[in-house]
């Protein structure tokens, strides 16, 4: 095999490759007066759900199970803390560029400039990107004593069975710092 057939091989099989799906960036941000360990109890009002029912029980369901899982007790009548979720979905475009060739020359000193070959393939993709705020208030003082952002691109022709577990997963992620610990003198 020539070296261009094998170039050609390798361009091939790169075009090939699905984009390579970037883990989920969390962000987290928390009132470092509260008392996070007064909180006992919560209960979850709408914030600004998802705009299909299934994803957004997968989402409420998520968060009960990780507050339930901290020891936190739901409690619609008296919650310590107000729960709500905030969801946004943004189309983007992801753009990539497969560059394969070769370039020849003697050098800026030489006596010419020798040719090359080459070829650039660009691949445009429309992705969506979606973004999960959680809110988490101190019922009695009516303000936001914790907010945590995940975003990550959503496969929008996944199977049901593969959207619980990416919900279940994104929401475990996002709620890893709930509690924040106090940081050490």
């Amino acid at each position: 095999m020539t070296r261009m057939n094998i170039r050609a091989a390798i361009l091939a099989i790169a075009l090939a490759l699905p984009v390579v799906v970037l883990g989920q960036k969390v962000s987290f941000d928390y009132d470092k007066t509260a008392d996070f360990s007064a909180f006992k109890t919560y209960a979850q009002r709408k914030g600004t759900p998802a705009n299909d029912q299934f994803v957004d029980k997968r989402i409420t369901d998520s968060i009960d199970t990780e507050l339930a899982a901290k020891g936190l007790t739901k409690n619609d009548a008296a919650p310590d803390l107000t729960v709500m979720y905030h969801v946004s979905l943004k189309e983007k475009q992801n753009i990539s560029t497969y560059s394969m060739g070769y370039a020849g020359g003697y050098g800026p000193y030489g006596y010419g400039w020798g040719g090359g070959w080459g070829s650039t393939q660009v691949m445009v993709n429309d992705i969506t990107e979606g973004t999960l705020v959680i809110d988490i208030a101190d019922t009695h003082k009516k303000q936001v004593v914790f907010r945590s952002v995940g975003v990550k691109e959503i496969d929008v022709q996944a199977k049901a069975e593969k959207r619980d577990k990416n919900v279940a997963g994104a929401v475990k992620k996002i709620l890893k710092d709930f509690p924040p610990k106090p940081k050490k003198k």
